[in-house]
């Protein structure tokens, strides 16, 4: 596995990868997503394809960092509202998997988000925490706010994710 450099500043030193499923019957969610940032795993694909990372976890709370650029614009020249979507839900999934315990797993069943800013190349490095609202056995509800280096608000969402055990997990 090579370095690859997520966005300026942020380098994930053992490439893009995935975290191993034993490890999901070893480990909580929140051990797991630690590890995710003290960069004991490689960086999903999608953060280097979106130039976002996961940058800290605590219970209950999740916090991604990304640079939005000029390959994730849309017709117009604005940055695709897919970007910040993305980023949102990997900050409104994170937190919940920071509640999970060992061998448990989840999925997004519904997102919501509402845009209040323009997104562009010139924007910079935006930061997206989300926070867990509720968490049951078998669903939980949280909640982001996505903002700009300035504290600006660029958008706010909520979402549901499905819990299950690991073994539901397709291959």
């Amino acid at each position: 596995m090579s370095e690859i450099e997520l966005f300026p500043g942020h380098v994930s030193r053992l490439g893009l990868g995935s975290i191993p499923h034993a490890d999901i019957a070893e480990y909580s969610g929140l051990q797991l997503l630690r590890r995710v940032v003290a960069g004991d795993y490689p960086a999903p694909s999608i953060a280097a394809r979106m130039n976002f990372a996961l940058v800290e976890v605590e219970e209950g709370r999740a916090v991604f960092r990304g640079l939005p650029g000029e390959r994730h614009l849309n017709p117009l020249g604005g940055v695709h509202g897919g970007w910040a979507a993305t980023v949102m839900d990997s900050a409104l999934g994170c937190c919940v998997h920071t509640l999970l315990g060992i061998g448990e797993a989840f999925s997004t069943a519904e997102m919501k988000i509402n845009y209040t800013r323009p997104i562009t190349p010139q924007t910079g490095i935006v930061t997206c925490e989300g926070k867990v609202v509720h968490k049951g056995r078998t669903m939980a509800v949280s909640e982001a706010r996505l903002v700009d280096g300035q504290g600006r608000l660029l958008a706010f969402g909520t979402e549901t994710c499905a819990i299950f055990p690991m073994s539901r997990l397709q291959r």
